[in-house]
Formats: C-alpha cells, sequence, structure tokens
C-alpha cells in the first residue's frame, strides 16, 4: 500500500482524461442547461470515481467506503468505460505561484466588482460574468466574499472581498485539518495507555485525546491489562483515570450542546449517548469519568476486581506500561472531520496541534498553534482569528483568499502530507454535509466536494471542483447576515454548480 506522504498531488481527472469522458457524454460548451443538468450526474459518478481511485490511501473508513462506492457505481448511467481505457490520473503540477496569486486585494465584500489583485485573462473575465450575478442573490445577506483558484497554477481566477474577515462556521475546520497535518503528518495516531505501579495494585486509564475511542477499544485495552495482572499474581487493583493530557475549560464557550460534548483528552464514542456516530446527539456531561466507568466494567469482566470504581488521578511517574490503543491515522480522523463536519474530532486535531508544538492543549493553546501552523505555509493571515478547532465560536474569522489558499496548498505536489484535506471533502450529492444537496436539477452533483458551514445569519461553502477543461479549481464562498439557510445554501450551490459547468 502506498504511502500517503509519497502520493502525488491529485488532480482527479486529467485534461486528457476528462476530455474523453465528455466527448462519449456527448457533453461540449454548447450544451443547454438541461443538457448539462441531465449528463452531470452521470459524469459526476465517472469523475468521483476516478478522483477516489487516484487519491487513496485505502487504510482507513472514509477511502474504503469511496473506493467501494466508486466501484458500484463506476459502470453506471449507460457510460461504457473500457478497461485500460485511461493511464491514469496525471499529478498536478507543482504550484509555486499560490502565493503570489492570493495577493492584498482591497475589501470589496459589498461590491460586485471583482478585486484588482484578479489577472483580466479570459479566464477570470469569464468567471467574472458567471459568478458576478450569482453573488447578488439577496440569498447571501448583507455581506459575502469569494476565491477561485487554478490550483495547478496558484492563479487567483476571481475574487471578491477576498482578503475580508469572515465568520466562516465550519468551513474553519479546513484550516485546523491543516495545521494537525503541517505539525502531525498523515500517520501519526493518537494513544489510550493503561499504566500500572510498580506493585501493579494500582491502574491508570490514561487519555491521549482521542475522541473516536469505542467500547471495543476499551474491551481490548481491558484485555491487555487483565492478562498483564493475571501474569504478576494481581486479581484486584486501584482504577484510576488520567485526564491531564488536556487543559483549560471543558466546555466550548457555546456552552453544553448537542453538537459538541465538553472537550476532554479520555472519551467514548464522542460522549454521545445514543448510537449515532455523527450529526447533534445528547452528549455526556463527564465523558472521562463515563469512560472510566466503561472500563472498569471491562475489567471486572475480565476477572480482574476493581472494587468501589474508578477515581481521578494521574499516573504515576515510573508507572509501567500494560496495555496500549493507537486511534486510526490522523488522515482518516481528518477525514471524518471534513466528511461528517464533526467537532469533537476538530477540536481534538486543534489541541493535537498544540501539544505536538509545545502549546498548551486547551482552547487558547490550540488557536496560538493552529495559526502558527498555518503561518509556516506563508498564507496571508490578516484579520485572521482561529478561536476554536470546529468554528462553533462566532470569533473565528478568515478570508476567503486563506480558505481557498489552503485547498490550492492540499493539491500542491509539494505538499502531499496535506492530500486528506481534499479527500475528506463531501461529495456533492452523495456523502456527508453535502448528502443531501445538489440531489434535485443540479449540475453540480458528484462533480464538487466541500466542506459546509453554518451557524444562524452565516452560510459558506468551501472546496475543489473540476470543470470542463479539466481544471482543478479551488473555491471559498462566505456569506453573513443571511435569514433564509436554505434559500443561502442553494445560492452558495448555484456558484459551485457554476464552476462546473464552465460557463463562459
Amino acid at each position: 500500500m502506498d504511502d500517503p506522504v509519497k502520493r502525488p498531488s491529485i488532480n482527479p481527472l486529467s485534461r486528457v482524461d476528462r476530455t474523453a469522458l465528455t466527448d462519449r457524454l456527448g457533453m461540449r460548451n454548447g450544451l443547454s442547461d438541461r443538457q448539462f443538468t441531465a449528463v452531470s450526474a452521470v459524469l459526476g459518478l465517472a469523475l468521483a470515481a476516478g478522483a477516489v481511485l487516484a487519491a487513496g490511501p485505502w487504510d482507513s473508513g472514509q477511502r474504503k467506503a469511496e473506493q467501494d462506492w466508486a466501484a458500484a457505481r463506476a459502470g453506471t448511467g449507460g457510460v461504457h468505460h473500457e478497461p485500460g481505457a485511461s493511464s491514469g490520473p496525471a499529478p498536478a503540477p507543482s504550484a509555486p505561484a499560490v502565493l503570489t496569486a492570493l495577493g492584498t486585494g482591497t475589501d470589496n465584500s459589498n461590491n460586485s466588482a471583482p478585486d484588482a489583485a484578479v489577472a483580466p485573462d479570459g479566464a477570470a473575465a469569464g468567471l467574472s460574468a458567471v459568478l458576478g450575478p450569482l453573488l447578488k442573490n439577496p440569498a447571501l445577506g448583507t455581506r459575502h466574499s469569494a476565491v477561485v483558484i487554478d490550483t495547478a497554477t496558484g492563479k487567483r481566477l476571481y475574487g471578491l472581498g477576498a482578503d475580508a474577515p469572515m465568520t466562516p462556521a465550519s468551513t474553519v475546520k479546513i484550516a485546523t485539518t491543516v495545521a494537525a497535518l503541517t505539525a502531525l503528518g498523515p500517520a501519526h495516531r493518537i494513544p489510550t495507555t493503561v499504566g500500572a505501579s510498580a506493585d501493579l495494585r494500582t491502574v491508570t486509564l490514561v487519555g491521549g485525546g482521542d475522541p473516536t475511542l469505542d467500547r471495543a477499544a476499551l474491551r481490548a485495552l481491558a484485555a491487555d491489562t487483565a492478562r498483564a495482572l493475571k501474569d504478576g499474581g494481581v486479581r484486584s487493583v486501584r482504577l484510576r483515570y488520567d485526564t491531564s493530557g488536556y487543559s483549560g475549560p471543558a466546555l466550548h464557550p457555546i456552552g453544553p450542546n448537542e453538537n459538541i460534548a465538553p472537550v476532554s483528552a479520555l472519551m467514548i464514542d464522542e460522549g454521545r449517548l445514543d448510537d449515532t456516530s455523527s450529526g447533534p446527539a445528547p452528549r455526556s456531561e463527564d465523558p472521562a469519568r463515563d469512560a472510566a466507568d466503561a472500563f472498569g466494567e471491562l475489567l471486572d469482566e475480565a476477572g480482574i476486581d476493581t472494587g468501589d470504581g474508578p477515581e481521578p488521578g494521574r499516573a504515576a511517574a515510573k508507572s509501567r506500561p500494560v496495555a496500549k490503543h493507537l486511534s486510526a491515522p490522523l488522515s482518516a480522523l481528518v477525514e471524518r472531520a471534513l466528511t461528517n463536519s464533526d467537532n469533537d474530532i476538530a477540536e481534538a486535531l486543534a489541541r493535537q496541534t498544540a501539544i505536538a508544538t509545545g502549546e498548551p492543549a486547551d482552547f487558547s493553546g490550540g488557536r496560538r498553534a493552529v495559526t502558527a501552523q498555518l503561518k509556516k505555509l506563508g498564507l496571508p493571515l490578516k484579520g485572521v482569528v482561529i478561536a476554536d478547532g470546529s468554528g462553533l465560536n462566532r470569533k473565528d474569522k478568515v478570508t476567503a483568499a486563506l480558505l481557498a489558499g489552503l485547498l490550492a496548498r492540499a493539491a500542491d505536489q509539494d505538499h502531499a502530507e496535506l492530500r486528506p484535506v481534499l479527500t475528506g471533502l463531501p461529495v456533492a450529492g452523495f456523502s456527508g454535509t453535502l448528502s443531501g444537496r445538489y440531489t434535485t436539477k443540479s449540475g453540480g452533483t458528484g462533480l464538487i466536494r466541500a466542506k459546509t458551514g453554518t451557524l444562524t445569519g452565516v452560510n459558506s461553502l468551501s472546496g475543489t471542483v473540476v470543470d470542463p477543461h479539466g481544471r482543478l479549481l479551488a473555491f471559498a464562498f462566505l456569506a453573513s447576515g443571511t435569514t433564509a439557510p436554505s434559500e443561502a445554501q442553494s445560492a452558495l450551490d448555484s456558484l459551485a454548480t457554476a464552476l462546473a459547468a464552465g460557463r463562459r
């Protein structure tokens, strides 16, 4: 299996491959809107199948799920796909011009005129003609911004209010995940360990900050712990649990909320109290205690008496390791955070970034750590405020230039470690937070991958799309002062669909 760090930059289909597909489908620039809509789902399936087959690695949930999805649907829609017809997607060239292209345009967030920093060539003029009228939609609220970048060249093709700091909602997860991958790498795994005192009479469950720890993992930890204790002739212990890996307040500034559990270094199933794995859910008020209680029960089942149950406490300095569980690779956690807009994972990634860079593992430390990693990439941060990892905090402020620039960075073959940011983006009409969008009369179905963002009065969309000319475009659309969420989402979807259509 290929190492994800060494894989080339992805361009879901090369220009030649895309042209061949459009020829087969009869799709040309002269198609009517109705014709484009009719074939886009079929073409989207082919493009998405090519993208996921090219992207890899297949060692974790989202990639494996997309591989299965692509295999099941690649031959649908009446299109014949000959084996070996394509030599495979060509890697996109490096994009050293991204920094220059991002520029420092003026704040035209309330102006229909595009930023002056955009080069007045044919492509930019075409996008201006297409996007300009769509951005005047009242559903986009009182203030909005937009940026489109050609990832192969790093050239900004369109910009409106590109450098205006705005509330991003969940699209800030793009910044969080880029920072985590930059600091830790895609292969990093978060440990949960069990330590025992020298006499084996005291056992401590130590949380490392893995929000995806589940009962199956706890059972394996309990089995290994029980085996070590029994080998040492011990069948009764004092049980402790250690959450000192994180510091600061556990509650997010929004307070108790079904969208996020108290942030703890120790929890199981993200503190969910039902059987869901994504979206809002009732949450534990003390996820660490719940995890420790479950571990104690499993130890009891394995033949180790834990007496009165677990107590909070730090592991001894010279604690003897008896069991260890590692999370899925960071690449998989990043993908899950983006696909499902998982707030618990996003906050954990911010804290893991803080730990890796010597900052306190709290909200403030995460803010400083994420910002420092973004600075390393040389991206424009004027006016940017990263207040949390999830985007639930309204104090978050980012620019469309930053979001699109981060996605362009992730497409750069010199930053292959960032590829999970692209492969984790939901697919329009098919996966994650876009599964219910682009499903009716939309030309973007299957063609668009994007992170959504929604707060009261705030809607955003940032992602990638392959246009009819084979270019992989990175885009960011931010809107605030919106009053009708569904209408705002439709307006944003129309903007991305226009990029997919490539109307000139």
